[in-house]
């Protein structure tokens, strides 16, 4: 893969004229500031926020946090809408720029990855899986990820499930200094495999 594609996976310059639409319907485009912060603040101040430790966050500094994230070049937000809707922030990254690095031997179109998912306005059974795999799907095909690579904090529960229903294997724990994360990765092989055998237990 040539480097000027590795080191530019995490956004692609069509984005925010040509948005991604995902097969279940979901739509993907970049970040906007400042039209977007109101929105991510209001999620953040939440309790379901907890693990994105923002929540002492004013909009002020929400918004300096994904300009400096925008300004650095080696990560992108996201939003993704659902029928009209903001639904969800994806952050992006290189993870050859990023701290994790010093954890594992980043390989060339490895791509990182966050995800926080607004609550819905109904409760829809799978739809956090849904958005999950939506998400997968645009980091494979859109933005041409080889591997994706996590590390969500070690106790949280909710997002290893989702992490194992889309094929992520778990390596190792390694410690931040704010939390104990598990280092885990997946590729779109193991994605497909594992999406493919979840589509067989819903219809079997």
């Amino acid at each position: 893969m040539p480097i000027d594609l590795i080191d530019t996976l995490h956004r692609r310059a069509d984005a925010e004229t040509r948005p991604y639409r995902d097969e279940a319907g979901f739509v993907l485009r970049p970040l906007r500031i400042p039209d977007d912060i109101p929105t991510l603040h209001r999620w953040f101040v939440q309790q379901r926020a907890a693990f994105w430790l923002m929540q002492d966050k004013s909009e002020a500094e929400v918004r300096e946090a994904y300009q400096r994230m925008l300004d650095s070049g080696s990560a992108t937000p996201y939003i993704g809408w659902e029928g009209g809707r903001p639904a969800f922030l994806a952050e992006c990254y290189d993870p050859a720029q990023d701290r994790i690095r010093a954890f594992y031997e980043v390989r060339p179109g490895d791509l990182g990855m966050h995800i926080f998912i607004a609550p819905p306005e109904r409760r829809i059974a799978g739809y956090s899986r849904s958005v999950f795999h939506a998400l997968m799907r645009f980091m494979f095909v859109h933005l041409g990820a080889r591997r994706i690579v996590v590390e969500p904090d070690a106790s949280n529960h909710k997002v290893h499930a989702l992490n194992r229903s889309a094929g992520f294997a778990y390596d190792r724990d390694v410690v931040f200094p704010e939390k104990i994360a598990s280092l885990a990765f997946c590729t779109r092989r193991d994605f497909e495999q594992a999406t493919a055998a979840t589509l067989e237990e819903v219809h079997s």
